[in-house]
């Protein structure tokens, strides 16, 4: 005996019609019919008297659709108790350095947020999605390790990189005229460096190795006194004021984005989780965006082609 034989019952019962009770039920007369037979059996009662032009209940029936009625009603109960239990569990979220200011307004009512402490760099942050130690991630992704690790990314944000160079211009250079900068701490920066490698061979940039750390904060800056031309800024760094010195400077030719993913299981069935993965990114648009490396999986979203790839350059 199952529920939805008992919910057959009571629209076979409402209705005192097969045909009418199918089409309500959206399932095929022979199959209803062949389920309340099923029920029969497993009850030991007849429950309709049926001819050709009429459905009636039997006494049998009569007395025990109340009962069905009810225990159907507390099966609906529990499952909204359930449900209700659900959506008080913790959705845990780790993100690396960027996250929506209003991310907590987003999820209000829907789901309990947790956001984790932890600030870690957006590989790690897939990973720790992968193996289920946080539920989502807000996190710079490829299409190969979505892959990998059966994961999916939605469009969240996206950022424009600039540049900054030596004096007080301001005005726009060209991505082929810029420094990208690839940190020796691999284990921090490994998708950073992804992303500089593949932009630097698209556009003819130069490539410079430095040392852990130097790719962000005071030692960044200090890169572009030294090196004296516009060095892409990375994500990391994309509010920090420049200093007297230095000034920020848009870049063209392509304009160089880095976009941010929510990231989840493919296999994800918690209603907590898919709830928050919906409210955050349903009023997220598709932006035109510049370039973008060829295994982001938004690059559909690129409008701008790189231009023909020169052979970049590199300095020790």
């Amino acid at each position: 005996m199952e529920l939805r034989q008992l919910r057959y019952f009571v629209a076979v019962a409402t209705e005192l019609n097969f045909g009418r009770a199918a089409e309500r039920l959206r399932i095929a007369g022979p199959s209803l019919s062949q389920q309340i037979k099923a029920l029969e059996r497993d009850l030991g009662v007849r429950l309709f008297d049926r001819d050709r032009r009429s459905v009636t209940l039997t006494e049998c029936g009569e007395s025990l659709l109340p009962q069905v009625r009810a225990l159907l009603e507390q099966a609906d109960e529990l499952r909204r108790s359930a449900a209700g239990i659900a959506a008080r569990e913790p959705v845990r979220l780790g993100y690396v350095n960027w996250r929506p200011v209003d991310l907590l307004d987003r999820v209000a009512g829907v789901a309990h947020l947790h956001v984790d402490t932890w600030v870690l760099p957006s590989h790690t942050q897939l990973g720790r999605v992968a193996d289920r130690s946080i539920d989502l991630a807000i996190c710079w992704a490829r299409a190969a390790d979505l892959a990998e690790h059966e994961l999916e990314a939605r469009l969240l944000g996206a950022d424009r990189l600039h540049a900054f160079g030596t004096g007080t211009r301001t005005a726009e250079v060209r991505a082929k005229d810029v420094v990208v900068l690839v940190d020796a701490d691999t284990a921090s920066w490994a998708s950073w460096n992804a992303y500089a490698e593949e932009f630097a061979s698209a556009t003819g940039a130069e490539v410079v190795p430095v040392g852990e750390g130097g790719s962000t904060g005071p030692a960044f800056f200090d890169h572009v006194r030294r090196l004296r031309r516009p060095v892409l800024n990375n994500p990391k760094g994309q509010t920090t004021p420049a200093p007297p010195d230095l000034a920020r400077r848009p870049v063209v030719d392509p304009a160089p984005f880095w976009t941010w993913s929510l990231v989840s299981r493919r296999d994800e069935t918690r209603a907590p989780v898919l709830a928050t993965i919906e409210a955050l990114t349903r009023d997220v648009g598709a932006p035109d965006l510049g370039w973008l490396p060829a295994d982001d999986p938004h690059a559909a979203l690129s409008r701008t082609p790189a231009p023909p790839r020169p052979a970049s350059r590199s300095t020790s």
